[in-house]
């Protein structure tokens, strides 16, 4: 498909990919290059928004906006690192430029591999494993991990190479349940060893070269591993829709219910929505899972490094599963596709990597009459859109929920495999971790994670604002102390506000030029959080520094097109933040103007032995719901629920529990 013929938000192409790296082989004549990424760059906010309300409103289309990719990449002569930017349709470069020798790209796919074997072949690796005189049949193996930041001078691309015992011959053979105690640490660009850490493994900071190894109990948990059997009295649970469903698709313009959207996708958010309407009226202009965070809660070295950045330093479409019928998702499924490119500039298909699907999520709403019986039930159709994402040993599940009353939802589910540590199977304990199997602890760590809501309530120039509930004062007018009212704040400038539980403080983003007929208020839509504990590290830390984001609940900028990742751009063995923290501090207008609210949420991990093997999910959710955006319920023309519709069946009763004796009481 040509230029012409995709929408401004339309995803990669493999002959982009192509395309793009042929530009900058030609750019680099007698150079051999190495690809980090090569994706679509998103038009500039001011060009495509004509396009797109021409689109929502009927009218005639004006010409779209230029269509650009950008890439990072090395040059291999010299090892420099490249940021460009090409036009697609004039198949010319806009700009290449070297970046400083400071600043990492991220992690590919191609590189973790070559790191991790070898880090396999290393003799000095190998010399370690004989040290531990495994039993026959063990074999060993190795995450490469991004290396973090403990120097502000450190400028080599590194990785850590955690190394784990496998137990038996198998695909899904638990090698996070049997950590060795020693880390090899390997250049990346030169594929030299650096040096091997070796890791403590009692109560303190002290390290010992490599033993024998004493073998423990592997905890397995695929179930053709697992001691016991699989439960045999689960029936079927099967989601069918005879008619097809409710919703329709136009390349990646999704309709459903009111709602229309365009699904996008991109190597580092992963999945985005698009210019979101509800009934004809804009909602949002874009929808990310912008960064996060896990920081490791392990003091001594080299946990002390142990922070990822899921998004900036490899990428959540990058790591997003290529989902199965019948097993990600149930029912009727739609799938979308994605593309990344390899380090030599090829397209890589990436199937079925988000699903969509409507899901029954209970009542929507109901009431009873309590004088004649009579009621009014409406259940609550949801369409789901959802992205897995395998990042070494966690999945996490993040999926954008509409419903018809037009609320909007994120969640994320937490799963996967904890990210363990070796600790002497003598009984030993330790204050940051648990012991979670025979030698094997997981440390506490942090999910932190950064939303990014780009408004358009009913057009562009937006305001946010937040809401506190407070009791009156007992007066004349209150005598018994009975009456409360809310205290709204403006924020008029770049910055962040924190929730407060006790205020019941909910952010709100309105549209001072749109009035409510019915409140008299200006139309709204609010956010509900989820209240979470920010960051625990020093401020000092380099943990913290690079994750400044992580210190507030809720931040607001003034739009800006190269202003979407909270972290800031790069991340790979960033020192300092480079992102909200710097874009707030400029103190911009935000009163009524093209704003981007940003949410920080998560999950203090502490960990269970309940989550290990693999982790129950922990959800954790995001809502943005209509505040006065309407006149009413907009869900009140949803059809009632009811047995034709629903075809319900009933649960037979056995004979011996509506026949047999009755107890004695």
């Amino acid at each position: 498909m040509s230029a012409s013929q995709l929408h401004p938000f339309d995803t990669l192409t493999p002959g982009e990919i192509q395309l793009g790296a042929a530009i900058l082989r030609k750019a680099f004549p007698g150079a051999a290059l190495r690809f980090k990424r090569i994706d679509v760059l998103e038009p500039i906010k001011k060009d495509v928004v004509p396009y797109l309300e021409a689109e929502r409103l009927g009218q005639p289309l004006p010409t779209k906006p230029a269509r650009l990719l950008f890439s990072y990449f090395h040059r291999l002569d010299t090892m420099g690192f490249f940021k460009a930017v090409v036009n697609v349709e004039t198949k010319r470069p806009v700009y290449i430029k070297e970046l400083p020798k400071d600043v990492q790209g991220p992690a590919d796919v191609d590189e973790l591999i070559e790191i991790e074997e070898a880090c396999m072949k290393h003799p000095a690796v190998l010399a370690e494993i004989e040290k531990m005189e495994l039993p026959a049949g063990y074999t060993v193996c190795n995450d490469p991990w991004i290396y973090g930041t403990d120097s502000a001078t450190e400028t080599r691309r590194l990785a850590q190479c955690y190394m784990y015992i496998i137990e038996v011959d198998h695909p899904q053979s638990n090698h996070y349940s049997l950590p060795c105690a020693f880390s090899p640490v390997f250049d990346q660009v030169t594929k030299e060893l650096v040096r091997i850490d070796y890791l403590p493994t009692g109560k303190d900071a002290k390290t010992q070269p490599t033993q024998p190894w004493k073998p423990v109990k592997c905890v397995q948990y695929a179930h053709d591993l697992l001691d016991e059997p699989t439960r045999t009295d689960l029936k079927p649970y099967i989601v069918r829709q005879p008619e097809g469903p409710s919703f329709g698709v136009e390349g990646q313009e999704v309709s459903w219910q009111k709602w229309k959207f365009r699904v996008g996708f991109n190597n580092r958010d992963g999945l985005v929505i698009y210019n979101a309407t509800f009934d004809g009226r804009q909602t949002f202009y874009r929808l990310s899972m912008s960064e996060m965070t896990v920081p490791y809660g392990d003091p001594r070295k080299p946990y002390h490094r142990k922070q990822a950045f899921d998004a900036g330093d490899v990428g959540f479409g990058i790591t997003a599963n290529q989902l199965a019928l019948g097993c990600d998702c149930l029912g009727h499924i739609k799938y979308f596709d994605g593309y990344r490119c390899d380090s030599q500039g090829n397209p890589v298909l990436l199937k079925n990597v988000i699903c969509m699907h409507e899901q029954d999520n209970g009542l929507q709403h109901k009431h009873s009459n309590y004088r004649n019986n009579e009621a009014t039930v409406v259940h609550n159709r949801e369409l789901v859109l959802q992205m897995i994402c395998t990042v070494s040993n966690y999945e996490y599940v993040l999926a954008w929920i509409f419903d018809q009353a037009g609320n909007i939802e994120h969640e994320v589910r937490a799963t996967g495999i904890l990210s363990t540590m070796p600790i002497d199977n003598d009984g030993t304990k330790v204050p940051w971790g648990t012991i979670v199997g025979p030698g094997v602890m997981a440390a506490y760590h942090q999910h932190v994670f950064s939303l990014r809501i780009d408004p358009a309530i009913d057009g562009h120039n937006n305001t946010v604002f937040y809401e506190d509930s407070v009791p009156m004062p007992v007066d004349e007018l209150n005598p018994y102390g009975m009456g409360y009212t809310t205290e709204q704040n403006i924020v008029k400038q770049a910055g962040f506000a924190d929730l407060s539980v006790e205020r019941n403080r909910t952010f709100k983003i309105r549209n001072d030029g749109k009035i409510n007929l019915i409140s008299l208020k200006p139309i709204a839509y609010k956010l509900h959080a989820a209240p979470s504990q920010m960051l625990l590290m020093s401020a000092d830390s380099f943990a913290r520094k690079r994750a400044a984001f992580s210190e507030h609940a809720v931040w607001v900028t003034r739009y800006k097109d190269d202003e979407l990742y909270a972290a800031g751009e790069f991340t790979n063995q960033s020192r300092n933040d480079t992102g909200l923290s710097v874009w707030a501090a400029r103190g911009d207008n935000t009163e009524d103007t093209d704003i981007v609210l940003w949410h920080t949420f998560g999950l203090t991990h502490n960990p269970r032995p309940e989550d290990f093997p693999v982790m129950p999910a922990e959800r954790i959710s995001v809502m943005l719901k209509p505040d006065g955006f309407f006149t009413k319920n907009p869900a009140l023309d949803v059809p009632a629920s009811n047995q034709n519709f629903n075809r319900s069946a009933l649960h037979e009763e056995s004979k011996a529990s509506c026949c047999g004796p009755t107890a004695n009481l």
